[in-house]
């Protein structure tokens, strides 16, 4: 067994000139953690294999560690095979990967465990340390919003925390802000501003009122109160006034809406989303949970990774203070939820952790691979940085940008940038903070075997191997009977699925397409993905031999329309397409357009009917209403007129506007180029006035050095003079000659005024130096105050909705579209998969 002494072992020194490892292991000390750790390189450096090892180290040290895994790749961390036996391996190898390679499952499987067992043999790693990481900590998958694995429910964050409110009111404020912002994102309520938004007004103080008695919330509770507030005024207005009644009702619809959805009903059962019971077990064993969520649709993602935070937060403040690490907070890639110029929900509770975390012994270790898409100002509270392979030039400067702020003292920026350029796969320099120089180093053999990103229906097997339970599909006994494994191919996102059990494909429809409504325009979409195409986008296996028999037609309504935005105010016309492809209305007729909307389609491209086998379902109401139509026309346009502004990204101080096609990047150099404008004119200002203050010193100083000289000419003057007299007195003395001291002393007197003018001088040349200085130092400051104000200035970014005209909304097509599904027909099972994808 390695003696760590309570370090990390992450590898071994690298030695850049022989391109080797050193000898000696390199660790790290885990309290390091506690001022966070940040890990960059691009796809291929060895970026995963280093956290998956630093996970292990820390179970092994009894820290309990909660992972955000975006990916798949973070489930790796429960594979952990103490005998490195063939048979291990067997169940987690990829059949097509070996098919491909002309050999066997078998054959792959063992020369798997011979590469594992090699490997990390040459690091010193023998299995009794990996047994010891198996039982270090209880290992689990949790699904949010899927059965898959361990399921998580979220009502626990509608809960009253269970820390006073009074002391604790501004945290509680800012967890409400957060739940609100992600519970509005969820219905499609996006770029809100908390203080000006009606709708994140309202739940605030519903919240408020509630969690400010101590009383929990839940969303059937949460829903009523929509409706009937619990208040009768919001600030100075009557709650009716503020947000009328019908309005609230609509509110509440949608968000009834969502969760009457039988998806939803995974996101409200399972396991509360409680951090000390998902750190530590029953009998206080450390626990790794991974939260997988490569299921999940980019707002459901960002709706729990803000639950998640906040209750990471929440349940932090309940701790003691430490300096040790007492948890650890992985997220396997943070690209989009702590962007540089953008406030997603996500924002503000990572950032809070970042900066307070540390005082309770909370570390987050954050990894990505994209540093250009990262908010460096937030990361600069990172005290440990771990630099990989770097895409692009561009990713490395800003890198360094943000390590500059971060680390301080340290190698200068050319070191740094050498170093970084010549790394290998596996190879990171190491910015410790707590240490004195950067370290090239290598990373150790990973002891879990890292299979690569796994798919949410192998989740079971793999909490099924940990014993951790949990799912609701029954795990694959071995890679040959994996539902994964299909002819036609998998895939990894959410599969649009129907199951039908059926001996007859004609029962699904006709082949007689059903007509529409008089006037109502029909559009028939052609597939634009071949079988194995739709499957593997599905992410849905099928069976071995599953072979297409068909297509399946069927109808929704579908809009597309083209908007011109005029922005004269701040000079900038923006043309945008959109489209709608609704899959529900409901009963009142009433469409959310915001649920539905989808990109654009070449409308001159379909044309032409279908070929081949094709069937075609019922035209059903409200499909057959042509009442409908018409009113969902006026009611789209409406809803693009008052709900679909152009969102201008703006700097209103530095009157710089751009529409949202300017990306992010150009924006930022726009305000960069304004603010140093204006800074540089301020500066020169700010120089001129203080340039003619130091001249004028300066014109005294000189005048005052003249007058120094000719004082000490005086005084030398009057020396001589002085020297004379004494002389002619003494003489006038021997020679028998009276002569009076008088005119000596008189010469005496005036050399010693000329003297106290020389002393004058030198004290008021001092004086004037000083005040040089004195006034450069201002200058400088106000200079520094100066750029401050701007940087300020220059962060200052906000969206401006501009709404467009109403005879600027162009509806180009309004009606019935006809989607193509293609049928599997395997032992008179149907399925169903969508033969096309508007964002091909």
């Amino acid at each position: 067994m390695i003696e760590t002494d309570g370090k990390l072992y992450i590898g071994r020194q690298w030695n850049l000139e022989s391109g080797e490892t050193e000898k000696e292991a390199l660790f790290y000390d885990p309290d390091d953690l506690t001022t966070h750790g940040v890990v960059v390189g691009m796809t291929g450096s060895g970026k995963t294999g280093l956290c998956i090892d630093m996970l292990e180290e820390a179970a092994l040290q009894g820290v309990p560690a909660l992972m955000i895994d975006p990916k798949g790749d973070i489930t790796n961390t429960l594979l952990h095979f103490p005998e490195l036996l063939p048979e291990d391996f067997k169940p987690w190898i990829n059949p097509d990967e070996a098919r491909r390679d002309g050999k066997s499952v078998d054959e792959v499987a063992e020369k798997t465990a011979d590469l594992w067992r090699n490997g990390l043999d040459s690091w010193g790693i023998q299995g009794d340390r990996i047994e010891a990481l198996k039982k270090s900590a209880a290992f689990a998958i949790y699904t949010p919003g899927s059965d898959a694995g361990v399921p998580v429910s979220i009502l626990a964050s509608l809960e009253a925390p269970q820390i006073a409110w009074d002391e604790n009111r501004e945290l509680l404020r800012e967890k409400i802000a957060s739940t609100i912002t992600a519970i509005l994102g969820l219905i499609g309520i996006t770029n809100i501003d908390p203080v000006s938004s009606r709708e994140h007004v309202l739940l605030a103080n519903i919240f408020e009122t509630g969690w400010s008695s101590g009383k929990d919330l839940d969303l059937g509770e949460l829903i009523m109160q929509i409706q009937s507030p619990p208040f009768d005024k919001v600030g100075f207005l009557a709650t009716d006034a503020f947000f009328p009644e019908k309005d609230r009702f609509s509110l509440a619809a949608k968000l009834n809406n969502l969760v009457a959805s039988p998806s939803f009903q995974s996101w409200i059962e399972g396991t509360p989303l409680d951090i000390q019971k998902l750190l530590f077990d029953e009998d206080g064993r450390p626990r790794h949970s991974v939260f997988y969520i490569a299921h999940l649709a980019e707002q459901e993602r960002m709706f729990f990774v803000t639950l998640f935070f906040s209750a990471v937060e929440t349940w932090m403040r309940m701790q003691s203070g430490t300096g040790s690490l007492r948890s650890l907070v992985y997220f396997d890639e943070i690209f989009g939820y702590l962007p540089p110029t953008s406030n997603p929900p996500s924002k503000e509770p990572m950032l809070r952790l970042l900066k307070q975390a540390r005082a309770f012994g909370v570390g987050l270790l954050l990894a990505t691979q994209n540093p250009v898409d990262v908010d460096y100002k937030a990361l600069s509270n990172a005290g440990t940085w771990f630099i990989g392979r770097l895409a692009t030039a561009r990713d490395k400067e800003r890198l360094l940008d943000g390590l500059a702020a971060a680390s301080g003292d340290g190698p200068d920026r050319r070191t740094l940038s050498d170093a970084i350029s010549s790394l290998g796969k596996r190879v990171f320099v190491v910015r410790n903070v707590h240490e004195k120089e950067s370290v090239l180093f290598q990373t150790r053999w990973a002891m879990n075997y890292l299979a690569g990103p796994m798919t949410r229906i192998q989740i079971p097997a793999l909490n099924e191997l940990a014993g951790a339970g949990g799912g609701s599909e029954k795990a694959p006994a071995a890679a040959s009977e994996s539902p994964k494994v299909s002819s036609v191919g998998t895939g990894s996102a959410a599969a649009v699925e129907k199951k039908i059990e059926r001996q007859d494909e004609t029962a699904l429809g006709t082949r007689t397409r059903p007509p529409v409504p008089k006037g109502i325009d029909e559009l028939i979409i052609p597939p634009n993905l071949d079988p194995e195409e739709a499957v593997e986008k599905a992410g849905q296996g099928l069976p071995l031999g599953a072979t297409s028999s068909g297509l399946l037609y069927r109808p929704q309504i579908f809009a597309q329309a083209s908007v011109l935005y005029n922005a004269r105010k701040y000079n900038i016309q923006h043309e945008k397409e959109m489209a709608f492809l609704v899959e529900e209305v409901n009963a009142r007729g009433i469409i959310d357009w915001e649920d539905f909307e989808r990109e654009p389609l070449d409308l001159r491209r379909l044309t032409g009917e279908p070929s081949g086998t094709v069937l075609y379902t019922t035209l059903d109401a409200p499909l057959a209403d042509d009442a409908l139509f018409k009113s969902a026309k006026n009611d789209l346009v409406g809803w693009i007129y008052r709900d679909l502004p152009l969102m201008i990204k703006a700097n209103e101080a530095l009157d710089v506007y751009v529409d949202p096609s300017v990306s992010a990047e150009t924006f930022q150099k726009q305000i960069e180029k304004a603010a140093d404008e204006r800074l540089q004119l301020e500066e020169d200002k700010l120089e001129e006035v203080y340039k003619r203050k130091i001249e004028a010193v300066e014109t005294k100083l000189k005048r005052e050095e003249r007058e120094l000289e000719e004082d000490r000419a005086d005084v030398q003057r009057r020396k001589q003079e002085e020297y004379t007299t004494y002389a002619e007195t003494i003489f006038s003395f021997f020679s028998g000659r009276r002569r009076s001291l008088s005119s000596a002393m008189s010469k005496r007197g005036r050399r010693s005024k000329a003297q106290e003018d020389v002393d004058e001088s030198i004290e008021e040349i001092a004086s004037l130096q000083k005040d040089i200085e004195e006034l450069k130092t201002v200058l400088a400051a106000e200079i520094d105050a100066l750029e401050e104000k701007w940087m300020d200035i220059a962060e200052d970014v906000k969206d401006i909705p501009v709404a467009p005209y109403k005879k600027d909304i162009h509806i180009d097509f309004f009606g019935i579209a006809w989607l193509p599904y293609y049928i599997f027909n395997v032992d008179g099972r149907i399925y169903e998969v969508p033969a096309f994808a508007i964002d091909e």
